[in-house]
């Protein structure tokens, strides 16, 4: 099942909100720091509500850490960045895949795009909106991975 990535997450209301996501999914969700926030932080759990013991949560204190658990474990990283080259939709997804997101502020790092097998959108109908939430987003692009796997019935 594919795996959800906040590189350098700020806001800890979207975190919390991501988490309940992956908590109903029973999606794999991956912190990676630095962040914006402590873990214990109340708007995070807030937001989170009761779900946090349905999440599997990893954290990883920075980029480095983070790529070593890839290593071990495989797959493709799929970034979502307004730069992707491919349409949400129309990429395939497959089951190892780690979805990455990057800091509601500045997006993924170019280091990290650079390692990405596959840059992904989400299309903007209004050319002055450049993105959505990042709680939204990872929702739309978790939820469609899951449905064209055959996750969602």
């Amino acid at each position: 099942m594919p795996q959800v990535v906040l590189i350098y997450p700020q806001i800890p209301p979207n975190t919390g909100n991501i988490a309940r996501t992956c908590a109903a999914t029973g999606t794999e969700l991956h912190l990676v720091g630095p962040m914006g926030f402590e873990i214990s932080d109340r708007y995070l759990k807030r937001a989170g509500l009761d779900y946090w013991p349905y999440v599997k949560l990893h954290c990883h204190p920075s980029l480095e850490a983070f790529r070593g658990c890839h290593r071990q474990r495989g797959g493709r990283w799929v970034g979502f960045s307004t730069r992707g080259s491919c349409s949400y939709i129309k990429h395939q997804y497959q089951p190892d895949d780690w979805l990455l997101f990057g800091s509601e502020t500045a997006g993924l790092p170019e280091e990290v795009l650079e390692n990405c097998t596959a840059t992904v959108y989400i299309p903007m109908a209004q050319p002055g909106v450049r993105s959505l939430n990042l709680s939204v987003s990872a929702a739309v692009g978790l939820f469609e991975a899951r449905r064209q796997l055959g996750y969602v019935e």
